[in-house]
């Protein structure tokens, strides 16, 4: 296993929710990353965020260790979930909320109705 999936791995076995992005959770490098970073800041979710512009071989090694070609990619539990268009249709239908529970992520419930109340 190349380092950069080392760290990876370790990464995410690390921390309940990871995402990887273009930018920080506090400072998005673009709209798709603000997109699910703003999601998850938003219904409270406790998340390590990885800025791949920071690592060159991160950001490639990423796009390898999940065969998924986009940033942002977010993991819970271990497990890759998806990227921006996923995480936004999982967050609209219920499935991300359902996705918490199962893995007892924490996560304001009422912000979860609230994004689907202003988007429905």
């Amino acid at each position: 296993m190349s380092d950069a999936a080392t760290q990876i791995k370790e990464t995410i076995q690390a921390n309940d929710v990871v995402l990887y992005m273009k930018g920080t959770k506090e400072m998005p490098q673009c709209g798709f990353s603000s997109r699910v970073a703003g999601v998850l800041n938003y219904m409270g979710v406790e998340f390590a965020d990885v800025n791949v512009l920071s690592d060159e071989v991160i950001r490639q090694g990423i796009k390898d260790f999940s065969d998924w070609p986009t940033i942002p990619q977010l993991y819970v539990k271990g497990e890759f979930v998806g990227g921006c268009d996923i995480i936004t249709e999982m967050t609209l239908s219920g499935e991300l909320d359902t996705l918490f529970d199962e893995n007892q992520v924490t996560y304001d419930k009422d912000a979860a109705d609230k994004i689907r109340e202003a988007n429905g």
